[in-house]
């Protein structure tokens, strides 16, 4: 019920912040409208919803990744695998359990099975990949395999993220959150 409850406040706040922002960027709507594609390459589509519920057009909705205190920040990747990643968040917070595989990620169950969109990549520090569909992985080192990357977290090093999650197993906690 705690759970319920605490992603029901998680969205009723994203949804009070766009009903904030909205209102002072409307000005401004109709020529961002027509500026370049660049300016949204990490949102995901699914996030267009009617002008009431949407983000300023100023702000993208990124990944927060949290765990032992520390809060690392992701720009989402532009495939269908995070969009539905995005639209689970939707719902509230996601904790899950990671445990450390090889001494290059943590991974852990998902719960649930997104689409994939697998392609041959070697991984960097930073990378939030989505692995067979049904597990979240952080990569704190390279790998080459093929994946589908949800996220990535820049400028971060592998150091970094090992004082956030530790050798061991984390819990590690995924929320959308905006910028702008």
């Amino acid at each position: 019920m705690t759970v319920i409850l605490k992603r029901k406040a998680s969205i009723l706040a994203l949804i009070l912040a766009a009903a904030i922002a909205l209102p002072a960027c409307s000005a401004s709507v109709a020529t961002e409208h027509t500026a370049s594609p660049s300016q949204s390459d990490n949102v995901p589509s699914s996030s267009a919803k009617a002008p009431s519920e949407e983000p300023s057009t100023q702000e993208r909705v990124l990944l927060s990744i949290s765990a032992n205190g520390v809060t690392f920040t992701a720009s989402f990747e532009d495939n269908s695998s995070a969009e539905a990643f995005a639209d689970l968040l939707k719902e509230g917070p996601l904790t899950l359990s990671l445990h450390d595989y090889g001494s290059f990620e943590k991974v852990g169950p998902l719960g649930t099975d997104l689409p994939t969109n697998d392609a041959q990549i070697t991984t960097q520090p930073g990378d939030v990949i989505l692995y067979q569909g049904n597990q979240v992985t952080i990569y704190y080192d390279t790998n080459t395999w093929s994946f589908t990357r949800l996220a990535r977290i820049d400028g971060v090093t592998r150091d970094d993220l090992l004082a956030a999650f530790g050798e061991d197993d984390v819990e590690v906690t995924f929320e959308l959150a905006l910028d702008g």
